[in-house]
């Protein structure tokens, strides 16, 4: 997915071999370490040819083979979670600079005068639309409240069945603006074809938006998503309160981002185990209280960093100058 990204914005793309070890069972680990070596001779050879003057990491394993080629360029670390994965709190042992999204991601790491807060960069073109020309824009009306549903690229199944479940009694309550991703797209699309006119009028389904995402967080009055590290920035960004609800397979880091939200007094977390029971009575006592939506809006807000992707490409560019 990421790369369709990068290749949409007209950028150069390469990869590299790697694997993760976090986790990996004792058979898989002599072919990791292989994609390991092979990794880093290719990151090597991407250096020479780039020559680039300043390295930017974002995490992942994918980053080691790269780290370890360039160990002699300057480094700067973005870490978008509030919790460091391993690869990120591996590599900031020799990173120049670390940017982060949260005051919380301090304490996860030593030398605090080498960090930098710059919260969540976000698109530039996501601001760009206004909350009446976003709900036209996605066929909206002006009468009605707006649940946004979004589970990211490929989705997020038991958000999507939840939806499906309720979704007549959610449409009741609300439009529907439903980013189902592209695993299930299929099945979501037949389903809403089975939608009588006023409930189809009321329920807008995408498998993925680009360009018109910034339409459908403009338009929302309330997100239910997972608790992706995108959730501290974007939702911030719009002042838009949300029902967060961790992926149980990168729990503790979705949890820790949700419960950083929940204790500014922005968000809900439901558990992933729970949501079928807990989805409707929730949304529906947020939506029926006009009064705690617009503060958990004015909390989120408060969170917002309009400036971070500024700020970050600042601290690159003083890294960059400073090797020349």
């Amino acid at each position: 997915m990421e790369a369709r990204l990068v290749e949409r914005a007209n950028v150069p793309f390469k990869t590299i071999p790697a694997a993760g070890f976090h986790g990996m069972g004792l058979k898989s680990l002599p072919g990791n370490v292989f994609k390991l070596v092979r990794g880093f001779f290719a990151a090597r050879r991407i250096l020479h040819d780039f020559k680039p003057e300043v390295l930017f990491f974002t995490g992942g394993y994918v980053a080691v083979p790269m780290a370890l080629a360039g160990m002699r360029i300057p480094t700067a670390l973005y870490v978008p979670d509030i919790e460091p994965a391993l690869a990120l709190k591996t590599l900031a042992r020799f990173a120049d600079k670390i940017a982060v999204t949260a005051q919380d991601s301090f304490r996860y790491f030593s030398r605090w005068e080498r960090i930098l807060l710059t919260g969540y960069p976000t698109r530039a073109d996501l601001t760009r639309w206004t909350r009446s020309d976003a709900r036209q824009t996605l066929g909206l009306t002006s009468d009605a409240p707006v649940l946004l549903v979004f589970g990211g690229s490929k989705g997020a199944r038991s958000i999507n069945n939840a939806v499906l479940a309720n979704l007549s009694v959610l449409l009741e309550l609300a439009q529907v603006v439903h980013i189902t991703g592209e695993l299930d797209w299929p099945t979501m699309e037949a389903w809403a074809k089975e939608l009588n006119s006023s409930q189809a009028a009321r329920y807008h389904a995408f498998p993925y938006l680009h360009e018109e995402m910034g339409a459908a967080l403009a338009a929302a009055d309330l997100a239910l998503s997972r608790a992706g590290a995108s959730a501290l920035g974007e939702y911030p960004l719009f002042g838009l309160p949300a029902v967060l609800v961790p992926y149980p397979y990168a729990w503790h880091y979705q949890k820790v981002n949700a419960e950083f939200l929940v204790k500014c007094d922005a968000a809900v977390l439901l558990e992933d185990a729970r949501l079928a029971d807990q989805l409707l009575p929730t949304v529906r006592g947020l939506l029926g209280n006009p009064q705690r939506l617009a503060a958990m809006g004015e909390a989120m807000q408060r969170q917002s960093h309009p400036r971070a992707a500024a700020e970050i490409g600042l601290l690159l560019t003083a890294l960059a100058g400073g090797r020349r």
